[in-house]
């Protein structure tokens, strides 16, 4: 089987920029980078519509993808880019084409004058469903986005949010390896909440909320201890915030090169969904998020 990755390409901005961050990648990982544009057929009466003739038809189902791919060689010329055009519906035909790919980059909508993402169905059924870490990123992404302006590491800091009570290993690895390719630092951000009691008014002396810090923290450490030995020289700082962890990795997302959080992955009867945290994250981060499955 050929490790590969693959990018989601629609014509769009974003979908460019997702392409770009995509080779980039591709060049860390040494691997080859598929590129899948997806072509949804057109209902037979717009089809014949004067607005949507042949030409217009070739535009989008062969042009683009080919020019893109064009472009990408020629700025990635250590990267063997692929284009493949498929057909169906896209958040299936995406999830499809990247079922033996190691990732999946998809673009998403950046918002002016609010800073975060503006993610469509297509990516959000995307993350949802597929069982392979999706990355996001937002429109307008350039590679100077990732560079450190203040320290001597190429990169800006991995960001990785946790839950301290359940973390996954498949998240942590996957966080330890970005940080490890880039030659950077890695950033765990955790957020705890406090007992219920002090809901109701009962204030919290500061002896016992650095008590409860402690405890998490301890608990990260060890969950966290078997990657440090492996990865011995990727500086870890871990991070615990009171609260809401969403709200606390968009902050610390606008320092990072990269935000890694997990989806938990869920076969019942409901189907597949997102949780809270990667729906906030996803809205509002400002550097790109990667979204990694686990049981």
């Amino acid at each position: 089987m050929v490790r590969t990755l693959v990018a989601g390409l629609d014509g769009s901005p974003e979908s460019r920029a997702a392409a770009e961050w995509a080779a980039r990648e591709a060049e860390l990982r040494g691997l080859p980078l598929k590129i899948v544009h997806v072509w949804e057929p057109v209902p037979d009466p717009l089809a014949q519509a004067p607005l949507l003739g042949a030409e217009t038809q070739q535009h989008w189902s062969e042009r683009i993808p080919r020019e893109a791919g064009e472009g990408l060689r020629r700025r990635h010329p250590g990267v063997d880019v692929t284009v493949e055009q498929v057909t169906g519906t896209p958040s299936d035909a995406l999830v499809d084409a990247a079922k033996d790919a190691e990732l999946l980059v998809l673009g998403s909508r950046g918002l002016s004058g609010v800073g975060g993402f503006l993610v469509g169905s297509v990516g959000l059924s995307v993350v949802a469903h597929a069982e392979l870490p999706v990355v996001l990123v937002r429109a307008g992404e350039q590679a100077a986005d990732e560079t450190s302006p203040v320290s001597a590491a190429p990169y800006r800091p991995v960001v990785l949010g946790l839950d301290a009570g359940a973390p996954s290993d498949t998240v942590i690895e996957f966080a330890f390896a970005e940080a490890a390719r880039r030659d950077t630092g890695l950033r765990v951000v955790y957020g705890w909440n406090l007992p219920p009691y002090y809901a109701y008014g009962f204030a919290l002396d500061a002896g016992l909320h650095e008590e409860l810090s402690l405890q998490e923290t301890d608990t990260l450490t060890e969950a966290l201890r078997p990657w440090r030995q492996k990865h011995p020289g990727t500086e870890v700082v871990l991070e615990p915030r009171v609260g809401s962890a969403a709200d606390h990795l968009v902050d610390t997302s606008r320092e990072a090169s990269l935000v890694v959080i997990g989806r938990r992955i869920r076969r019942g009867a409901f189907g597949a969904h997102i949780g809270p945290v990667a729906h906030g994250v996803l809205h509002h981060s400002t550097a790109p998020v990667a979204v990694v499955a686990h049981d």
